[in-house]
């Protein structure tokens, strides 16, 4: 399959709201030629990341928009435009590739439509985003909500988060420390020719300065190592693991969090790591076998207790909540795309009823570190100012991280250039039962 047509496609999806490009890709790219399966990739998160101002540019180039049933034509004028402004492919092979998909789409009758357009925005394009930049869309290549609802939230901050959104988070690695220090793994990075760097905040972080395939990585099979963004890794140090605990990790899905909890503290009594869906567990299990580890994994709506918890308290949780995940758009730029206005109180009513149900199974003098990745105050301090209000047995305790921005309750973190990307972390302890 050619490379645009399986970025078209996969796009088409997400622009339906059908899917999320995680879920539409992969399938398309098994049809594409291993050689052209990273243009493929590059070609529908690149349009995506930038489709807030490709759409407005579209428009300006088009007399009438595509009918809602020609979603995928819309999509392949999103990648034909994206080559033109953003890639290196020669504008000659931009256009005539692209163009050819519409037969590939049984749309022969677009040909001549796309080629204009394609045509047009090669000649005019920078000239008509430049006279487009007083919108903040086409400045921050942000749909207009998520760029006001930042500005609201982060003024001094919101000009340089939409930047960052807009970037490549790095390839960051969690090591193993069950099999040997970061400078032992650093030295074995460097023997096998990658250049990498300790992380400023987690000790047992590491940042390449270029992303590589996992198996070029020293005994990545052997679980030395796993990849692992800076900020995800500061979970299991809030926790203050000792030996003899048992450990809940609700939320847990793909296992990154599991798994270094297992890793700092080898003697823990059990760890419960639970996710509402049984097949995002079988990642969890893949991750907890290439490194040895082993937890109960059970598949649960984590605020149905009754379901599945079985009475015997935890010492730590770590609730890692369902969030808007506005802190990594710029490693899932569909974010911009699928995310709706609507969906942030949703989601803060469902992480309050997660924090309730959970706050339940832990017992007095427990820790609950919750965390998000969203840049949302509704999600992150606004969530636990609630919570703290209507729990009189909950007092909140203080970060030992220098990462990110202390709020009125807990630590936001800012994507960072080169660095961890955004996240959100509370630290709350149990003084009392609350009541029967």
């Amino acid at each position: 399959m050619n490379p645009r047509l399986a970025a078209a496609k996969a796009l088409a999806a997400v622009i339906a709201g059908k899917a999320s490009l995680g879920g539409s890709l992969p399938a398309q790219l098994d049809k594409v030629d291993p050689r052209d399966r990273g243009l493929a990739q590059d070609l529908a998160f690149g349009a995506a990341r930038w489709e807030p101002r490709l759409t407005l540019l579209a428009a300006a180039l088009m007399e009438k928009p595509f009918k809602a049933q020609d979603a995928d034509l819309q999509a392949l004028l999103l990648v034909g435009l994206y080559q033109l402004l953003y890639s290196r492919v020669p504008a000659h092979a931009a256009i005539a590739e692209t163009v050819g998909c519409a037969d590939k789409l049984k749309k022969p009758w677009a040909k001549g439509l796309l080629n204009a357009v394609l045509r047009r925005a090669q000649r005019e394009g920078g000239e008509l985003l430049i006279g487009m930049e007083r919108d903040p869309v086409v400045t921050t290549a942000h749909p207009r909500w998520l760029q006001k609802a930042l500005k609201a939230a982060w003024p001094e901050h919101w000009q340089a988060l939409c930047e960052a959104n807009n970037g490549h988070g790095p390839m960051t690695l969690r090591v193993n420390r069950r099999h040997q220090r970061r400078d032992a793994y650093l030295r074995a990075l460097s023997q096998a020719g990658i250049d990498a760097r300790p992380c400023a905040f987690s000790e047992d972080g590491v940042t390449l300065s270029e992303a590589c395939d996992v198996g070029q990585l020293p005994g990545f099979s052997e679980g030395w190592a796993s990849v692992q963004d800076e900020a995800a890794q500061l979970a299991a140090g809030l926790l203050e693991l000792a030996p003899g605990q048992r450990v809940l990790d609700a939320c847990c899905a793909p296992g990154g969090k599991t798994c270094h909890l297992l890793e700092r503290e080898p003697g823990l009594a059990e760890v419960v790591a639970v996710d509402l869906e049984p097949k995002r567990l079988e990642r969890v299990q893949s991750n907890l076998d290439r490194l040895g580890l082993s937890a109960r994994l059970l598949a649960a709506d984590a605020r149905d207790t009754a379901a599945w918890w079985d009475g015997t308290p935890f010492q730590r949780i770590l609730l890692d909540a369902p969030c808007s995940a506005t802190g990594v758009i710029r490693r899932h730029p569909d974010i911009k795309l699928t995310r709706q206005p609507d969906d942030i109180p949703a989601l803060a009513t469902l992480q309050g009823e997660m924090l309730d149900a959970l706050w339940k199974t832990l017992e007095v003098g427990g820790v609950l570190v919750y965390a998000t990745c969203s840049l949302m105050p509704a999600e992150n301090a606004d969530t636990v100012a609630a919570f703290l209000a209507r729990t009189p047995g909950a007092r909140e305790l203080d970060l030992p991280i220098a990462a990110g921005e202390p709020q009125a309750h807990g630590r936001q973190l800012f994507p960072q250039a080169g660095g961890h990307d955004g996240f959100y972390y509370a630290k709350l302890i149990k003084i009392a039962a609350g009541r029967p």
